[in-house]
């Protein structure tokens, strides 16, 4: 029942305070007189922007991008941490793709053991001075071969 009452009174004090607010927006009287005219300081002058012709003034030439070679673009897709060297897990890690290519009993299905065999078999015939790690050059040997490309369509 209490809260029926409070519940009561805060909604009749929030529609008053709503009414005082409302009514109490300032207005402007119609007969009231303009307000006094304040004098305004003069501001300075602005200076003046000076204009002169470049003539045949060059500025510096923008920086170039390096381009990546195509080589350098693939072994910075393996190389997640940017140390220059690609560890065992970050090879691994990016190896998804060829789970249907590596398939040795051809079920159609892949078992983690058969990717991980094949994918630790190329990774240690690339790591020649065999310290777990590839370096750019190691790393180059394991680029997939390229096959000659075959026309979009069939025209």
């Amino acid at each position: 029942m209490n809260r029926i009452f409070l519940g009561a009174f805060l909604a009749l004090l929030f529609a008053g305070l709503g009414l005082f607010w409302w009514q109490g927006r300032a207005q402007v009287e119609d007969a009231a007189p303009p307000p006094p005219e304040i004098e305004v300081p003069e501001e300075p002058a602005e200076p003046e922007i000076p204009v002169s012709d470049a003539g045949d003034m060059t500025g510096p030439t923008p920086p170039e991008a390096t381009e990546l070679s195509r080589e350098q673009r693939r072994f910075f897709r393996y190389d997640r941490n940017r140390d220059q060297r690609i560890s065992r897990n970050e090879m691994l890690s990016t190896r998804t793709k060829a789970f249907r290519k590596l398939d040795k009993d051809g079920n159609n299905l892949l078992t983690f053991e058969e990717w991980a065999v094949s994918t630790a078999t190329r990774f240690d015939n690339a790591d020649a001075n065999k310290n777990r790690e590839l370096s750019p050059e190691e790393f180059a040997t394991t680029r997939p071969k390229r096959s000659a490309k075959k026309p979009a369509c069939q025209c």
